[in-house]
Parts: structure tokens; sequence; C-alpha cells
């Protein structure tokens, strides 16, 4: 174990609304709890997206984090709109974060639920997925959103769910995918789930739809144990998990990297009650109890986590959660942490106290990615995606006009639905419309010949706004069927 004389350095960021008022009640339980801390404090947030800082923080805060690589961050407000970028969604990217982590717990009786029972944790895949945030607007009508997942990325998230229950006694994980409708990106989240938990044969695995596994966590949590998902997913669903507990409010989040680490609550900075002194902080000071156990410092993660438990059995509560009959004393942020610090060194009597393990001093680290062989790629045709105005119909005679008899246009779809030859009337149609092309008389198909088809398509004056090569990998079919295909 570290000697506790050898203080960590940790960068904080006491953010916007409640924020500051959270982290000044976490700073204080840490201190008192005897965690050997010292803080690098830099601003992000509001303030510095009216600076004129576009991603809510500044270059010398990216600094503070390479050198402490451990971040306690309070809750920040991101302009909706506009040109801001999520500065979460920026750092967890930017520094490699891979794995946002969300115990969900429930504390029968202290705090009212339906689920009495809940012990999930959501494990969420934090750097692609709609989150690459690449959109474009490519016709009046039509805005788009890429999809991204990576065999790299599926891994690397699925194998620390699988660490992460090996490591905590966890018996099952499960995977949330909606790869009946994204065959392809879904799918290979699913199939690289598969193949991983085959390595893992003492720990049960299961694949559930997303839409009826939301339902089934919503109704039945106690049938769930570790859970991975994509990044929306997750995001969603975190949220929902953390709420069915009681309370969003009680959540709190890691956020795992190779290189660096972040802890936060799960809730956002309530402007609203910013500077009334009745925000709960318990959140972020779950988060910070993560924190200690990822810096190795157990004893005081288990000191904070059981007086905080204590403090919740006797009825100690903040208004989010407090109820007439079951809590004893309404308190705001100040009375919560001066309860919660008067049972440092206490254990709950009727929830079950934690225990942490104090053999390590690390989080676990997963083994390198290794890179598969690369696959023998053909190019076999082209998606053309045409911004028009009218129908299937006149748009496959301006195409087919201009067309060069060594290539076929095999289909146009519109919104994903095939739309020529053979559509149906009432299909409603956007001006948005992807064409399929293949050549007449080759199986591959070169950039030489994708430009030729371009320049065909613009000499009849049709506004192509997009390309999608279709690809073979290994033989196997690259991109998707149209619908109705």
């Amino acid at each position: 174990m570290r000697s506790m004389t050898d203080k960590v350095a940790i960068t904080v960021a006491h953010g916007d609304g409640i924020g500051p008022e959270i982290m000044s009640a976490t700073l204080r339980v840490l201190e008192e709890s005897g965690a050997a801390l010292e803080y690098e404090n830099i601003e992000i947030g509001k303030a510095v997206y009216e600076r004129g800082f576009s991603s809510g923080i500044e270059p010398e805060a990216w600094e503070s984090l390479r050198r402490t690589k451990v971040f306690l961050k309070a809750p920040i407000t991101t302009p909706q709109g506009g040109g801001f970028k999520s500065l979460n969604v920026t750092i967890r990217k930017s520094l490699g974060m891979f794995a946002n982590v969300r115990p969900c717990v429930s504390y029968h009786p202290f705090v009212k639920t339906k689920h009495p029972g809940m012990d999930v944790v959501i494990v969420r895949e934090n750097e692609e997925d709609l989150y690459a945030g690449i959109e474009h607007r490519q016709t009046d009508d039509v805005y788009q959103t890429l999809k991204l997942i990576s065999r790299p990325g599926s891994e690397k998230i699925i194998r620390y769910a699988f660490e992460y229950a090996r490591r905590n006694g966890r018996k099952k994980v499960t995977c949330f995918s909606k790869d009946n409708i994204m065959k392809l990106t879904d799918g290979l989240f699913h199939s690289v789930f598969d193949e991983i938990g085959a390595e893992y044969p003492e720990i049960e695995n299961e694949h559930w739809i997303i839409d009826i596994g939301a339902a089934k966590l919503a109704d039945t949590p106690e049938a769930f144990d570790v859970i991975v998902m994509p990044n929306l997913y997750g995001d969603i669903l975190s949220d929902v998990a953390a709420q069915i507990t009681g309370s969003v409010g009680l959540g709190g989040s890691a956020n795992i990297g190779e290189h660096c680490a972040m802890f936060e609550a799960i809730h956002g900075s309530a402007p609203d009650i910013a500077g009334k002194g009745i925000a709960n902080p318990s959140g972020l000071l779950l988060g910070s109890v993560l924190m200690l156990n990822h810096i190795g410092q157990p004893e005081q993660a288990e000191t904070i986590h059981n007086a905080w438990l204590k403090t919740i059995e006797d009825g100690i509560h903040t208004g989010d959660v407090y109820t007439e009959g079951t809590s004893r004393e309404r308190v705001g942020t100040d009375g919560f942490t001066d309860a919660l610090v008067k049972r440092l060194g206490q254990k709950p009597d009727t929830m079950a106290p934690v225990e942490y393990d104090k053999t390590s001093n690390s989080c676990f680290v997963l083994p390198k990615l290794v890179s598969l062989d690369p696959s023998d790629k053909k190019t076999v045709g082209v998606d053309v995606f045409v911004h028009f105005r009218g129908s299937a119909d006149e748009l496959a005679g301006k195409i087919l006009g201009a067309l060069s008899s060594e290539f076929s246009m095999k289909i146009i779809t519109n919104r994903g639905v095939k739309v020529w030859p053979g559509g149906m009337p009432e299909t409603f149609c956007s001006d948005h419309w992807r064409c399929r092309f293949h050549h007449q008389h080759a199986e591959v198909m070169s950039h030489r010949e994708i430009i030729e088809i371009l320049n065909s398509l613009g000499g009849v004056g049709l506004d192509f706004i997009k390309t999608e090569n279709l690809c073979t990998f290994d033989g196997e079919r690259g991109y998707s069927l149209a619908q109705g295909e």
C-alpha cells in the first residue's frame, strides 16, 4: 500500500451551477477522512465558454490533467446549440477515457424505490458511436450524424466489463445492442461480446436487444448484474438505472482510460437551485469514493462510503430524497456534509457495509489489443447520395440518360427504403436520395470509375453530396442492403 505521507496530486474543477457547493462539501469530506491528496484547481465550463473557448477548457488546464492523470470534476453547464462542444465528451475522448462506469444501487428502505434489491453496474463505451459528433446538413430536408463503431473500441469496453465483473465478484455480464436493425455497427459490438465472453467461462453472459432490455431493466433490474453498451444506449440507460434506484442525484461515475481517469456525479449543474444551499452532494461524493479506490486509497474510500450509508440510514436526507415517514431530518448541502463527517469511522446497521479490496493499490490494467491481419478489401460499387427535388422515376430517368453503359444503377432509396425500381406509391420521399451503382462487366470498381460516375451525374445538373464505397472484406459484404431490397 502507498504510504499516507505520499500525497496524490489530483486536478479539481469546481464547475457551474451547484458545482462549487457540492465540490466544497466533497473536498471537506475527503480531508476529514484522511485521504492523502493535494489539489490542482482548474476552471472549466460556462465562464470558459464565455471567454471564447468553444470547447469549454483552456490549454493550461490540459497540462494539469496530463500531469496528475486524475480529475475530480463537478458538473458544468454546456450551452445548447451553436458551435459549443460537450466538454465531458471532449475530455473523455481526448484523454482516451474509454470506459464509463456507473454503479446503480438501491438504498431501501431509506430512499424510496420500487426496486429495493437493485444493484446494477452500467459499463458504457465512452469514445465512439454517435458521440463522434460528426454531423452534416446535406439537403434542405435532411441532416446526418455518423454512427461509428470500431472493433478496437468494442474490444476495450467489453473486456473492461468482464474484467470489472471478475475483480468485483460479479456473476453476469449482459450486452445491450440493436443488431437486428443496425446489423453492421451493433452487429460488430454483439459479435465481439460473444468472442470475449467465451474467454470468461466463470462469468455468465447474455445479450438483449436494447428496447426490450431497457424495458426489462426498468421493470426487473434485479435480473441484471453488469451491463455493457455502446455510448448512446449507455448514456440514456445509466440515467434511467440511477433514477429507478431512488434518485439520479445519488449516482457517482468513473471514466477510466489507459492514461487518465475522471470522476464525477451523474447529474448536471442544476442552475435553478444553485446558491440555495439545498443541493445533494452525494453523487460527487460517491464519485470521489470511486476515485480513492482508483488511486490506491481503499481504506479512505471505505470510510467515506460507510459513513455515507450510515447518514442515509439515519434518515439525514436532502430535499431530493426526503420522504415523510422514512426520513428523520431534512437538511441542506452543509447539513448533510456535517452529518456525514460526524459518522466517519461508523458503519451502517441495517444496510450491508462496504468492504474494499486493500491488497491492490491501483485499478486493473487491460491487456494490450492485438491487431487483426488486414482483410482482402475490394471495392465492388458505390452509393452516391443526391439532393434532388422530384420523384424517384424522374431522378432515375436523369441518371440513366447520363450513365455510361459500363455501369448499372441497381437501386434508389430514400431514407433507407427502396423507391426505384418498383417502389410503393405510399412511401414518403424527402429530397435526399441514395443511388447504388455497380460495374456491368467487372467485380471491382476503381476510384477513377467512381469519379466517372460522379462526372456523369454532375453533367446533367445533379447535386451529389456524399459517396460511400461498397466494399467486401475477405469476400464478405461490408455494407447493408436497403429496406425492401
